[in-house]
């Protein structure tokens, strides 16, 4: 239960530094629901949803780490994308957690680099892609994160993307959470899957 009340514990300290329950369901790589939960167990009790939390602090601390990270979601970006017989222009990196191993996707592949970024205050309908940046108007994307919880996130990248006049061609992230292989009509592709049974 220490785990627990620790995770608690975080959640509740994002929360008075003004995150919102999807910000801080972001940070700690768990779903809006168990944010809630852990926020609100104390006045509602309950069971906790089923959830698996994901931390990978230990490879994020040191660049040469996310690189041996990126340089495997690369080879797997490859794979689908040749197995699907398609290309990429551009990859797509999903802020925060998710442009640092675009950026080295990018590099690695040779292609253009686009930060997207999420918006809460436009209450789940999607982001803005950075003007210091390479923009989707016109590219088949690559769209890379970290965790897919529930896939909103990329899923409204998907849409922003199409809404930019971009095509976005398949989505690689470090772990899936889900079953889906498959995001708003677009190949999900992780390097691990991790889920309830």
């Amino acid at each position: 239960m220490k785990d627990v009340n620790s995770i608690a514990k975080r959640a509740m300290e994002y929360k008075e530094k003004g995150l919102s329950e999807k910000e801080i369901a972001d940070e700690l790589h768990l779903s809006p629901e168990t944010v809630t939960w852990l926020l609100t167990r104390g006045i509602k009790g309950g069971e906790a949803p089923k959830d698996v939390k994901i931390g990978w602090r230990s490879v994020g601390v040191y660049g040469n780490r996310i690189g041996f990270m990126a340089a495997a979601m690369s080879d797997i970006a490859l794979e689908e994308l040749e197995k699907r017989q398609m290309d990429a222009d551009s990859v797509v990196g999903v802020a925060i957690n998710g442009i640092p191993l675009a950026a080295l996707i990018s590099e690695e592949l040779g292609k253009e680099l686009i930060v997207y970024r999420p918006s809460e205050e436009r209450h789940g309908k999607g982001g803005a892609f950075s003007s210091n940046y390479a923009s989707p108007q016109g590219k088949k994307v690559l769209i890379v994160d970290d965790v897919v919880s529930t896939g909103d996130t990329i899923k409204a990248a998907i849409t922003d993307v199409h809404e930019s006049g971009g095509t976005a061609v398949l989505a690689v992230v470090l772990v899936n959470k889900t079953a889906h292989d498959e995001l708003a009509g677009v190949p999900l592709r992780a390097l691990i899957r991790a889920r309830s049974i």
